[in-house]
């Protein structure tokens, strides 16, 4: 006997389905990022309570058990985490979402009577393995416990070609037969799949993966909802599949590449990883004073923050950088790149976090027009999303890759640690331009040198 009736059941799930609709729509925009996720929050609640209320439910006592185990090791996390480490998170819960997907269908298959409920199973098996293997490796390379390089290796395609033909194989079989052992060989080789599938991408093309994985895992998880005959679940997995297909587009979009080329291109040796070697050309550098001259005495400063700011943890000092520009009459902007950081929406959420006005966040579109009337563009732990390469160089890496056009400033001031070359690795010619001095040391230090060398002006 359930609490609630299906017509009840039905409603619930429906206002739970609106939550996470509106939810995605508060999320696109920083100023109700907060409230779309509250909303979300709200509609997984809903669904919840409603399976409590709806289901004929067995060990109840091991599945409270379950949930306050995991919302032991959540909060914790979610609350600690640095936004710099973002990306892993994501990549952690895909991995974590995909990977129960799976597990659901396998404890399903022996209540399938029918070949098209033990397709839906196979998909969720493969995908979802797919997710969870693929999302360890991105944790790990964003993590730096193993190389953020390509791991590639003679005769990677020739085993990827037969990986995926014996998951067909095995696949196809379990519809036909239902076997659970043929059901674990599908979770073993899509576990497989998924290691060398992310295995030879590197460099900027690994937050994009994350995005990829995480569509991947919404398919997974809509594919649960066939198996268990949950209509929320399809829902909700093919918002997270679809929302998750279009940041990977637009993602893909940003670095000037088609999603192909990314996942597939490193098993031709295209990545956009390249030296880490330091440069020893010459550059022109300076001090925190004389930096602090320019952007003092400017009429108009664009600030692009990238990783490296994030990286610092010098968003704050920027924004009080800004105020006190602001407070001598200097009008400053800030240059938001699609990819500045390591996802879309990180770096913005960063200068949010620091109470810069939404309004003075800029994105490429907005701001690119801006840099010819610049007198100053002080480039905040960048590289990439600035380097004239893009556009000048067949072949780089990041050839046909949107750039913010800092160097049509008057003058380009780089904030950096060292001449190590960006995170595709790659030199940027915008260092060595006469309009263009290099202050270097750690973001934040060096943020806050000059941010009371202005104040002494």
């Amino acid at each position: 006997m359930t609490l609630i009736d299906p017509v009840w059941t039905g409603l619930l799930y429906l206002v739970a389905a609106v939550c996470f609709i509106l939810a995605l729509k508060g999320l696109s925009s920083p100023k109700h990022a907060r409230r779309g996720n509250l909303v979300g929050a709200l509609g997984a609640f809903v669904a919840l309570v409603t399976v409590f209320l709806s289901s004929r439910l067995e060990n109840i006592p091991w599945i409270l058990a379950a949930m306050v185990v995991g919302a032991a090791i959540a909060a914790p996390v979610a609350r600690r985490v640095k936004m710099t480490q973002m990306p892993q998170l994501v990549a952690v819960f895909n991995g974590v979402g995909g990977g129960a997907a799976a597990l659901v269908a396998l404890l399903e298959l022996p209540h399938a009577d029918n070949g098209w409920l033990r397709v839906a199973i196979v998909f969720t098996l493969l995908v979802g393995a797919v997710s969870f293997a693929g999302s360890g490796v991105t944790f790990a390379k964003l993590q730096e416990l193993m190389t953020t390089r390509p791991v590639v290796f003679g005769g990677l395609s020739v085993l990827m070609g037969v990986v995926l033909v014996a998951a067909v194989g095995a696949a196809s079989a379990v519809v036909v037969t239902g076997s659970t052992g043929l059901a674990v060989v599908v979770l073993v080789v899509g576990l497989i799949a998924g290691l060398l599938l992310v295995l030879p991408v590197g460099g900027a093309d690994v937050p994009i993966v994350i995005s990829l994985l995480n569509a991947f895992t919404g398919l997974a998880v809509a594919a649960s909802g066939l198996v268990l005959g949950n209509v929320l679940l399809v829902v909700a997995g093919t918002l997270v599949g679809a929302s998750g297909t279009i940041l990977t587009r637009l993602m893909a979009a940003a670095m000037g590449r088609r999603v192909s080329g990314i996942m597939f291109g490193a098993f031709r040796g295209g990545s956009t990883a390249g030296s880490t070697v330091a440069s020893e050309r010459p550059v022109r550098s300076s001090n925190p004073e004389d930096v602090a001259v320019l952007l003092g005495y400017a009429q108009r400063v664009i600030i692009v923050p990238g990783y490296g700011l994030a990286v610092a943890q010098g968003q704050h000092t920027a924004a009080e950088l800004a105020q006190a520009l602001e407070s001598r009459g200097v009008d400053v902007e800030f240059a938001i790149h699609p990819v500045a950081g390591r996802m879309p929406g990180h770096m913005n959420v960063l200068l949010a976090e620091a109470n810069v006005p939404y309004e003075s966040l800029k994105e490429m579109s907005e701001v690119n027009g801006d840099f010819k009337q610049a007198d100053v563009a002080l480039v905040v732990g960048a590289n990439d999303v600035v380097n004239p390469a893009a556009k000048t160089t067949p072949g780089s890496p990041i050839y046909g890759m949107p750039i913010l056009e800092a160097g049509d400033a008057r003058q380009v001031v780089f904030l950096k640690r060292s001449m190590r070359p960006g995170f595709a690795g790659i030199e940027n010619d915008l260092l060595y331009e006469p309009q263009t001095t290099l202050l270097f040391g750690d973001a934040k230090d060096s943020l806050a040198k000059v941010l009371t060398a202005v104040k002494a002006l």
